[in-house]
């Protein structure tokens, strides 16, 4: 496995990359599945939130979510992958988690979520820097 600057040419090593990617994309793909599941809850609370066309919305970030999720565990598509993932959360962190304009009875929650958000939005950043390199054990299709 070539992960250039890094240099991580070890078993080892490319043991814990596939564990990373696995538990990274595993918890995404899990989390888009969910949006299909309760897309009726889920789209009542991006509407609350002001999400224009939530019903739409919720699946197709849904969408987002599950492709990305599966793309960064498997080592498909991992520009796409990790790029649908960095966006998802870029646009989503503020808008759906905005603890500063919640009452405060809210905003511990809101603030939990989205400080989860932004430390997911660091690891896609990751994956999307490691993109262009050779990934141990992955299908090693697309860009």
């Amino acid at each position: 496995m070539s992960l250039a600057p890094l240099a991580l040419e070890s078993a080892g090593a490319d043991a814990a990359f596939l564990l990373a990617r696995v538990l990274f994309g595993g918890i995404l793909a899990f989390m888009g599945l969910n949006h299909f599941q309760n897309a009726e809850s889920m789209s009542g609370y991006a509407e609350m939130k002001g999400v224009p066309a939530a019903s739409l919305a919720v699946p197709f970030t849904g969408g987002m979510l599950l492709l990305g999720g599966l793309g960064i565990a498997l080592g498909a598509f991992p520009l796409l992958a990790a790029g649908a993932i960095a966006v998802f959360l870029i646009v989503t962190t503020p808008l759906m988690h905005d603890f500063w304009a919640v009452p405060e009875d809210q905003q511990q929650d809101e603030m939990t979520a989205f400080l989860k958000n932004v430390a997911m939005l660091g690891g896609a950043f990751v994956f999307l820097a490691l993109a262009g390199t050779d990934w141990a054990y992955a299908l090693g299709v697309g860009l």
